[in-house]
């Protein structure tokens, strides 16, 4: 295989990773949804994760625990397979005469590479949003339909709202994510605390690799959110939010510190298994195509 294939499997399998993970973690991310843009603006009460879950298919059946699912694989089939196929292509850049990389080098290949696939992707992750964020019947008949009416009431430049917060959280996740996985990993073989680099390795540093990224990039995640749902007015100028910090100070002052941390354990019961889930395949398929694992 040459170096060009290599880098071009990685990137396919970063993709097809993420996507099977994002099956498993579509209904925590219905969840996490309407625990963001749940009492906005007020001081309310958490729904709570079993009542919120109750709440929802008794409301709109098992199904709308997967809407936007459509979109959500769209997305991690293009943001995803940039991000971490672009992870490595750029870390490589930081190895030194000893085949090592820093923590700071991590931290850098992971932010540059996640902005880089969400400022691109953004349209896909507007459309999941929005989809999700749906309680009253199907927001969108599909993908393609989503496109149209979004593009004939907002403009092409409407595709891309929320894509700063988008990409904040992107920059953030993937600085996080990978590399803490990529670190820890290799801390814990180095160590000798477990010898092989197998699937044991692979979930315990998956798990660290998903708490830290939930305590990272939840208060983002929720800017994002209500920034992408909130309704616009005839020249798509936000009604609610004039931007990421006004949504960041509006939430700060009607709800307090932890208004900034609604749906954080959805977010983190999402991030976890999508976490674990990406990194077990995204190993597997590494190791089975002879390439060497993160």
């Amino acid at each position: 295989m040459t170096s060009q294939e290599s880098i071009g499997i990685k990137f396919l399998f970063g993709g097809l990773s993420c996507m099977g993970a994002a099956v498993v973690s579509n209904p925590v991310d219905v969840l996490k949804t309407r625990f963001q843009i749940h009492g906005e603006g007020i001081d309310s009460k958490s729904l709570g994760l079993v009542n919120g879950t109750i709440k929802i298919i008794r409301n709109e059946g098992i199904s709308a625990m997967y809407k936007g699912l459509t979109p959500s694989l769209l997305r991690e089939a293009t943001y995803s397979t940039l991000r971490m196929g672009g992870y490595d292509v750029i870390k490589n850049y930081f190895i030194d005469s000893n085949g090592k990389t820093n923590l700071l080098s991590k931290v850098t290949s992971g932010a540059v590479s996640g902005a880089l696939g969400a400022c691109i992707t953004s349209p896909t992750d507007l459309i999941k949003v929005r989809m999700q964020a749906s309680s009253k019947g199907v927001k969108y008949n599909s993908i393609s339909s989503a496109f149209k009416e979004i593009i004939a009431k907002e403009g092409i430049k409407g595709l891309w709202k929320g894509v700063g917060p988008t990409t904040q959280r992107a920059a953030l996740l993937t600085a996080s994510q990978i590399p803490s996985y990529d670190h820890i990993k290799h801390m814990i073989l180095d160590h000798g605390i477990i010898q092989v680099d197998g699937l044991q390795v692979h979930i315990v540093s998956s798990i660290f690799a998903g708490l830290i990224a939930s305590i990272t990039t939840s208060p983002v995640d929720l800017v994002k959110t209500r920034i992408m749902n909130q309704p616009f007015d005839s020249n798509g100028v936000g009604l609610i939010y004039k931007s990421s910090f006004d949504c960041f100070k509006k939430t700060f002052q009607n709800e307090g510190i932890s208004g900034l941390y609604k749906g954080f354990l959805p977010n983190w019961f999402r991030i976890g298994p999508h976490t674990i889930v990406t990194f077990i395949l995204y190993e597997y398929l590494r190791k089975v195509s002879g390439i060497k694992p993160i």
